[in-house]
C-alpha cells in the first residue's frame, strides 16, 4: 500500500510503501475486542476497598441478650445489615484484575488497528516536524494544516523529541507516543494518526520478528 508523505505544512513531498504485514491485515472484531478488554483490565488499579464485618472496628460485645427482649437476635453491631457494619461482597483492593493474552495475538490486534487507520485514510505520514521553539502554539500551527484527522490525534515519533513532546502534550486532542510503545487502545481511540516517516522503520523493527 502506497501512501503520500507530507511536510509539516500538509504539502505532498513524495510517496512511501507501507508494509502490508503491518498495515494490510484483515481486522477481526473479536480479537480487537479481546485485546482492548485485556489492556483495560490490566490497567485497573483496584483502589476501591470495603471492609468486611471482621475488619470493622468495634462490635465485640453482644448488644443484648439472646432471649427475652422481644427483639430480633443479634450477635454484633457490625453485622452487614446494620448501619456502619461490614460490607458483603464489596470491592476489595487485593483483587487481581490481570488478564492474559497471547503475545502474537496482541501484536496481531495492534496490526489490525493500524491497518484500519491506514485503510480508512486516517493515517498521515509526515516527513519531519521542526519547531523553532517547544511551544504549544507552534505545534498547533502544524496541527491546523491537517484538518481531516478528526478531534483526537495520535502523534507517533521514532524517539522522544523533547521539543516536539513538550509542544504537543498540552493539547488535549493530541497524544504523543513512541513507535516502540504503541498499543491497541490508543490507536483505536484516536480519530487520526500522525506518523513521522522515520517511525515506520521503528514499528517494523519492534513488532516484526526477523526470520
Amino acid at each position: 500500500m502506497k501512501v503520500p508523505v507530507y511536510n509539516q505544512k500538509a504539502e505532498s513531498v513524495g510517496e512511501i510503501e507501507l508494509n502490508s504485514k503491518i498495515f494490510g491485515v484483515k481486522p477481526s472484531q473479536h480479537l480487537l475486542a479481546e485485546a482492548v478488554r485485556v489492556q483495560l483490565a490490566n490497567a485497573r488499579q483496584g483502589t476501591s476497598h470495603t471492609k468486611t464485618r471482621a475488619e470493622v472496628r468495634g462490635g465485640g460485645k453482644k448488644p443484648w441478650k439472646q432471649k427475652g427482649t422481644g427483639r430480633a437476635r443479634v450477635g454484633s453491631i457490625r453485622s452487614p445489615i446494620w448501619r456502619h457494619g461490614g460490607v458483603t461482597f464489596g470491592p476489595r483492593a487485593d483483587r487481581n484484575w490481570e488478564l492474559k493474552l497471547n503475545k502474537k495475538a496482541k501484536t496481531k490486534a495492534l496490526f489490525m488497528s493500524l491497518s484500519d487507520k491506514a485503510g480508512g485514510k486516517s493515517l498521515v505520514v509526515i516527513d519531519q516536524i521542526e519547531l523553532s521553539q517547544p511551544k504549544t502554539k507552534e505545534f498547533a500551527k502544524v496541527l491546523s494544516a491537517f484538518k481531516d484527522l478528526g478531534k483526537k490525534q495520535l502523534l507517533v515519533m521514532s524517539r522522544k523529541d523533547e521539543k516536539l513532546f513538550r509542544a504537543s502534550r498540552n493539547l488535549p486532542s493530541v497524544t504523543p507516543t513512541l513507535a516502540s510503545s504503541l498499543n491497541v487502545v490508543d490507536v483505536l481511540k484516536a480519530d487520526g494518526m500522525m506518523v513521522l516517516k522515520d517511525a515506520l522503520a521503528v514499528i517494523e523493527k519492534t513488532y516484526l520478528k526477523s526470520k
